[in-house]
């Protein structure tokens, strides 16, 4: 009997990715391309929807972009001026064909193709009432929701329907949907996902990072604000503003782990703020060590940062095979055994012998962390000093992020004291919240006023999570401190 090892079991799941063009003879094709960049926010499936001026045309498959996307068979299918594709990682729903995005219906108005970034927190709840009004769900999907909610609005223009199912909806989202005449883009109120307007040769671009904007040569506009919906037609920009007008909160992993490096955020670049939160962590945190070594690839920036803090000689003391899939299945214990060696080896050059400060963007339940220091000292290191560029990760995600349930969360269960021995590490240093504020250009945190969504860090829910049962009463402390 055979089992699957999880190489990527301890790692916080990408969302997703949107990339959306309008006005464009090469729609599909460039659409493609901005789903490559964003791989790294959803692996297990992608779809890209068209418009050719008379029908809709759609192909969506399991796997990665590259794998589906790049032959000219499949992009000729593919006609028409304006396309809308997606990069799924499933939060909610199953991995299946058909909850691959972006989901399309026909509608009174016309056909509407929908792809969403985050996660609705009261769309199981949204769902099960449709249902009971006789709504048919042809997946098991949140972005169907929108789909239904829009079908069922008694207004009569499309953008007004849109609107009208936008004002149900609890939680994150980054939505670009594409009809026979519109791009039409929307973040929600507090701007906890990204989403990015473009231009190339007179056509738009909506995507979740500048980095998809990169790779087409496109050039960056702005961002899309918290709570605005952008309209994009042959005559233009449109900007809608519904919703009553908050500070933005977005989503602080952004800049911690789920950016690629090389996009920028908030006018910031991802990659320097991960090197400027290794800076801090090495303020916080020093020690007398030999070497600074990254986990491959997400440590990288910040061992940099500490590295250059400290004047430690930074050095790559772990090797990552990047030829590695999700899942490694061997018939034998022997070869399930080798674990985290199948993805991570050890630099015997650099590290024997040595006291290494080990750099990691994150610890979820640890078990990746203890097999990693265990190779360390496997390969001769004398000391291992772990140091963490984000803090304890104590709450799980309703955002889109697909965090454990807290009870497997190891800073949720564990004493830093007891983090530190279940590693095996000499010692175990987390970055604060404070420091992760002052990294990203922030003075600090203002209790009463955060200024982005950090609440796997505090507790601090800044939605209504209606379809988790007993979490509102329990988490949501910023609702409660506007409520008082």
């Amino acid at each position: 009997m055979t089992e699957d090892f999880d190489i990527n079991g301890d790692r916080l799941r990408e969302e997703c990715g949107v990339f959306g063009v309008y006005g464009h003879p090469d729609a599909a094709a460039l659409t493609a391309l901005g789903l490559h960049a964003l791989q790294h926010r959803g692996q297990e499936a992608a779809g890209i929807v068209t418009f050719d001026g008379e029908r809709f045309n759609a192909e969506r498959r399991m796997g990665l972009v590259g794998d589906h996307f790049s032959s000219e068979k499949v992009i000729n299918r593919l006609q028409g001026r304006s396309s809308l594709g997606h990069v799924r990682y499933s939060t909610t729903g199953e991995t299946i064909l058909r909850n691959v995005q972006p989901l399309f219906a026909e509608l009174s108005a016309g056909g509407l193709a929908v792809a969403h970034n985050g996660n609705i927190t009261n769309g199981l709840t949204l769902r099960r009432e449709l249902i009971s009004q006789g709504a048919i769900c042809q997946s098991t999907s949140d972005t169907e929701v929108i789909l239904h909610l829009v079908s069922r609005s008694k207004k009569s223009r499309i953008i007004d329907r849109y609107i009208d199912a936008l004002r149900s909806l609890e939680g994150a989202y980054a939505l670009v949907a594409l009809t026979n005449k519109k791009l039409i883009g929307a973040r929600d109120p507090l701007g906890i996902r990204p989403l990015i307007l473009g231009e190339l040769n007179g056509a738009y671009i909506l995507c979740s990072e500048t980095c998809a904007l990169d790779i087409i040569g496109a050039k960056f506009v702005r961002e899309i604000e918290n709570g605005e919906v952008v309209v994009i037609s042959d005559e233009g920009i449109e900007s809608h503003r519904p919703f009553p007008k908050q500070q933005a909160r977005p989503c602080i992993f952004e800049y911690i782990y789920f950016s690629r490096p090389d996009s920028i955020l908030g006018g910031r670049s991802v990659y320097e703020v991960r090197k400027e939160l290794g800076k801090q962590l090495a303020i916080e945190s020093p020690v007398n060590a030999d070497v600074v070594v990254p986990i491959p690839d997400s440590g990288v920036p910040a061992a940099l940062g500490y590295a250059q803090q400290t004047g430690i000689p930074f050095e790559l003391g772990i090797i990552r095979n990047h030829y590695v899939g999700r899942t490694f299945i061997e018939p034998t214990q022997t070869i399930r055994s080798l674990g985290v060696k199948l993805k991570h080896n050890a630099n015997r050059a650099v590290v024997a012998g040595k006291r290494v400060v080990l750099l990691d963007d994150s610890i979820v339940r640890g078990t990746t962390s203890v097999k990693i220091v265990r190779m360390m000292y496997e390969a001769g290191a004398r000391e291992v000093h772990m140091r963490i560029s984000s803090p304890p990760i104590k709450f799980p995600d309703f955002y889109g992020i697909d965090t454990p349930e807290e009870k497997s969360l190891l800073a949720a269960t564990h004493t830093l004291e007891e983090m530190r021995q279940f590693i095996g590490v000499t010692s175990l240093s987390f970055i604060s919240i404070e420091g992760v504020y002052r990294s990203t250009g922030f003075a600090g945190r203002d209790n009463h006023r955060p200024q982005f969504t950090d609440h796997c860090f505090t507790g601090d829910y800044p939605t209504h999570l209606t379809d988790i049962i007993g979490e509102s009463a329990k988490q949501q402390l910023s609702l409660l401190a506007e409520a008082g």
